[in-house]
């Protein structure tokens, strides 16, 4: 992940949906790309977070996910509507 490219904001109607799953404690598989790479891991989101000007999730696992990097979560892709 090359974390110098310029942030894309998320839908915010998807933002809402990652917080409700992290207040609903239920594992959801997490689809996203690391540089190139698709990469996928099911676990609980921890947190929704904002830092460096990039809003991020992090897993119970650890793994830290820039949420423009996101493909889908719990089969739902990303989508471009606020």
């Amino acid at each position: 992940m090359i974390e110098s490219e310029a942030y894309q904001p998320i839908s915010c109607t998807f933002h809402d949906r990652l917080e409700d799953w992290a207040i609903r404690r239920a594992p959801v598989e997490i689809v996203w790309l690391e540089g190139d790479i698709q990469q996928t891991e099911t676990d609980r989101i921890a947190d929704v977070f904002a830092k460096d000007g990039a809003d991020h999730l992090r897993l119970d696992s650890g793994t830290t996910i820039r949420l423009d990097h996101l493909i889908s979560v719990d089969g739902n892709p990303l989508t471009d509507d606020c």
